[in-house]
């Protein structure tokens, strides 16, 4: 993991630029559409790790709040 994941940071995004200027220079406009579908892709895995990192961070509240809770009186 230690190579694979900064080459697919690098080559997914140059991978994506290439694709779009060849599908412009094979049908044109359609590109637009391709792109809209590129970005709708993006903020849903956007809203998911969003949600994820607002749920995980909500759950390290909650640990933070029980360890510093004071015992019950008569315990």
């Amino acid at each position: 993991m230690r190579i694979a994941k900064p080459m697919l940071m690098i080559t997914t995004p140059v991978g994506l630029v290439l694709g779009l200027y060849e599908g412009w220079r094979l049908a044109g406009g359609l590109v637009f559409i391709m792109a809209a579908l590129m970005l709708v892709i993006a903020a849903a895995f956007g809203s998911v790790i969003y949600t994820i990192r607002k749920e995980r961070a909500e759950e390290e509240r909650k640990k933070a709040e029980a360890a510093q809770a004071p015992a019950p009186p008569g315990s």
